[in-house]
């Protein structure tokens, strides 16, 4: 997930990389963010389809998985101009939305007030892209806004800021190897797996905290991914080959007893 606003490899980042908010790609999650494509619809590149009302189904009784989970509306925040410049946008960069990402804001909010689901509770990343994306479906739910801190996005070193390409050229090995290695983070930055660690501890506070039920996270490319990482129990390369999308919603639900699954992924209706 490398995402600088991205994902691993790319929010948005460039090439075939890690993430950055904006890099273009094919990364997994290069993300074109899509500013000057406002006449196309809200989507910023390609999208995935599936109805809200698909992912709230019944508990899926093959996993073993007893009573009602913590189900979690996986929302990437909108627009920045970071992801406009497939720029690498992590913890320490904190640009606000767009124009063009405040509507994308908007129609997701729009999208969760329809009452496919019974949200009870919003949480964000601190970082201004997911706080402003939270707000408007604050507004149209109605719910307060809590803040936990490691939902932010990968701190990707000293390459914030830079381009997949730059950041390739400036550290061609360390690049090529962080796309393939969990372990190993960008020069000054955070690795993938520290990313994921503290994510689950997010997951589990949310738990905790609200027990079951359903529950909006706004994040970046990278939290998402962990968190649909952990949701379908598969290993880190899923951070450099799913692609998500700027605004779109994915679900993943965890059971107290163990089990947990995916049940939406890359969902951008409510964009087009």
């Amino acid at each position: 997930m490398s995402g600088a606003e991205g994902g691993a490899r790319g929010e948005g980042t460039a090439g075939r990389g890690a993430g950055a908010d904006g890099a273009a790609g094919r990364g997994a999650g290069a993300v074109t963010d899509g500013g000057a494509d406002a006449d196309k619809g809200l989507v910023s590149t390609t999208s995935g389809s599936g109805a809200a009302r698909e992912a709230t189904s019944a508990s899926p009784g093959w996993t073993g998985a007893v009573g009602e989970p913590t189900r979690l509306l996986l929302l990437r925040h909108g627009q920045t101009p970071m992801s406009v410049d497939r720029r690498y946008s992590g913890s320490t960069s904190n640009p606000s939305l767009t124009d063009f990402g405040r509507r994308q804001a908007r129609a997701a909010a729009e999208r969760l007030a329809l009452g496919d689901w019974d949200i009870g509770g919003i949480i964000a990343s601190p970082l201004a892209r997911a706080l402003e994306t939270a707000e408007y479906a604050s507004a149209e739910l109605g719910l307060d806004i809590h803040v936990d801190d490691d939902l932010r996005e990968t701190d990707f070193g000293t390459w914030e800021g830079l381009t997949f390409g730059e950041a390739a050229a400036r550290d061609a090995d360390i690049h090529s190897r962080w796309l393939t290695d969990p372990e190993l983070p960008p020069p000054g930055g955070e690795a993938f797996r520290a990313v994921d660690d503290r994510v689950a501890r997010a997951r589990r506070r949310i738990a905790e905290r609200y027990g079951t039920g359903t529950f909006l996270v706004v994040s970046h490319v990278t939290p998402v991914k962990a968190l649909l990482r952990q949701g379908i129990g598969c290993g880190f390369e899923l951070f450099t080959r799913l692609h998500l999308d700027l605004a779109s919603l994915s679900v993943a639900e965890f059971y107290a007893d163990g089990p947990s699954s995916v049940t939406l992924v890359n969902d951008t209706a409510h964009l087009r």
